[in-house]
């Protein structure tokens, strides 16, 4: 137990403000405007020099968060509001119910905060250098406020062998986690580790947030969203965001966002936007988006990302792209969307840029061109849908046999697969008036000498390209010449290919209909 004769002057100085909750200030030269913003942008990275009328005891800090010191406070209410402090040994709170405000800037703090299982009302320590903060299964009634600190992992900073330099495992933070313009250092280890944290205000890391490590939310709950703008992750041949089976209302990761590592988001629920506007990325895996779910999808980096984006089974209502939104590996297969937009003045509806953005996909995919057919007909292309299918059929092609990829290409060059029917019209005028010329010219013998009526050339030509029903030519009349025997043979082959052909498009156009 402390006692007051055994306190230094600034421990003193911070026990006699408590319990008013006044602010106590150790910075040198407070009296100085220019000093006072100065410290400001201070990360207080120079605090290991500071002297003792500058260094607190952590357990002294810990003793009044506890309760020493409360009587006789009136109606004021007790707080610990410390600027530029050395605070030597471990702020140790792990398991504590906390009723007061803990308000650190400009600290420097030689080992760990662990709160552990703590429940405790507002935690801020902004502008601190600290080795590590350790607040996992916490309940934090109001805001986690972290802004332009340095956490750099201390030695008892470890999570299962890494180095962790914030620990939120399953936290609850009734308001924000506020990590604006902080820097966190873990290299190849976890700079956030926060699996299941629940954060209601949203976790907010913008204005030069920087993490070295792994930033981890699997299955995370933040309900006022997750804020990335101009953030910086690195974390080269790993992941820089694992965010897996996370459900938030926005994830925004714009306006300079900077992953220098994959970004997994598989599962994730996010019930408003997803954006990478102006995003940077880079890694073999770029962004992992299987089976993630979201209303907006925005995906318009400054340049197309270094490695593959996976979008494998995710649903989304609006995907919104650019022309070189995309890398060489996009995987779309089981990828369900509402309808597409292109970024401002481009054509959503280009089928052939979003043939080329499908064939990103690698191998053949049959959903893929279904899915996109499937929105050129809902907003009234049906010309595209048709174009897409046959685009289909022809990637189809190049997984065949040399038996089928030979009929696969007579059935394209015929009728388009189908979707283009009135190519057998063409073949068929075409046929017509190759017979007409070459019959026309010679003359053929009647089966029966003496009977039937006169040979005419279109009418035998199209007899022998029609295999339903008869004319009365083609089986009055044969030939002795053997060209014109051939030239027989082979437009009554063409006729029942092309019949068919007809049939099955016309049969194709019934059924979408």
């Amino acid at each position: 137990m402390l006692t007051y004769e055994e306190l230094t002057p600034p421990e003193r100085e911070l026990w006699n403000a408590f319990p008013e909750g006044r602010p106590v200030d150790l910075w040198a030269g407070t009296a100085d405007a220019d000093r006072a913003d100065d410290r400001a942008d201070d990360r207080a990275d120079g605090g290991a020099r500071w002297g003792p009328e500058r260094t607190v005891r952590a357990a002294v800090v810990a003793a009044l968060l506890l309760g020493a010191n409360t009587e006789g406070s009136g109606g004021a209410v007790p707080a610990v509001r410390l600027s530029g402090a050395r605070i030597t040994g471990q702020l140790y709170l792990a398991g504590a119910q906390i009723d007061h405000l803990l308000s650190l800037d400009g600290c420097w703090l030689e080992r760990e905060v662990d709160l552990f299982g703590a429940s405790t009302a507002v935690v801020a320590m902004r502008g601190c250098r600290i080795p590590g903060l350790m607040a996992g299964s916490a309940r934090i009634q109001g805001r986690l406020d972290l802004q332009r600190s340095l956490l750099d992992g201390g030695p008892l900073s470890r999570l299962r062998g890494r180095v962790t330099s914030l620990q939120l495992n399953h936290a609850h933070v009734h308001g924000e986690v506020l990590l604006n313009g902080t820097h966190i250092d873990a290299p190849g280890g976890l700079a956030v580790a926060a699996g299941g944290l629940v954060a209601e205000g949203g976790v907010f890391c913008r204005n030069g947030f920087t993490a070295h490590g792994e930033v981890r939310l699997l299955g995370a709950r933040l309900s006022g969203g997750l804020f990335l703008q101009g953030a910086h992750l690195a974390n080269a041949g790993g992941n820089s965001l694992t965010a897996d089976m996370m459900t938030t209302t926005t994830l925004d990761c714009s306006q300079g966002f900077t992953a220098l590592g994959a970004m997994s988001l598989r599962g994730a629920r996010v019930t408003d936007l997803v954006t990478f506007d102006g995003a940077t990325l880079d890694a073999v895996d770029t962004v992992v988006c299987a089976r993630m779910q979201a209303e907006d999808l925005t995906f318009t980096p400054t340049t197309p990302p270094a490695g593959a984006v996976d979008l494998r089974g995710a649903h989304v209502t609006t995907l919104r792209d650019g022309e070189h939104s995309w890398p060489r590996n996009v995987r779309l297969d089981g990828l369900v969307y509402g309808s597409l937009h292109a970024e401002s003045g481009r054509r959503p509806d280009d089928v052939r840029r979003r043939l080329a953005w499908i064939r990103r996909n690698p191998g053949y995919v049959p959903q893929v061109y279904e899915q996109l057919a499937r929105w050129y007909r809902q907003i009234g292309h049906d010309d595209h849908a048709r174009r897409v299918l046959v685009a289909k059929q022809r990637h189809r092609r190049r997984t065949l046999h040399p038996g089928g990829r030979a009929w696969s290409r007579l059935l394209d060059v015929t009728v388009g697969y189908g979707y283009r029917p009135w190519k057998a019209g063409l073949w068929l005028a075409a046929l017509t008036l190759l017979g007409t010329i070459v019959f026309g010219t010679h003359t053929p013998a009647p089966v029966k000498p003496g009977e039937g009526g006169p040979f005419h050339a279109v009418v035998y030509t199209v007899d022998l390209l029609v295999p339903i029903g008869g004319l009365g030519q083609r089986n009055a009349w044969y030939w002795t010449d053997g060209t014109c025997r051939w030239l027989a043979n082979a437009l009554v082959a063409a006729g029942w290919v092309l019949t068919t052909a007809v049939v099955s498009g016309v049969t194709r156009t019934l059924n979408r209909a």
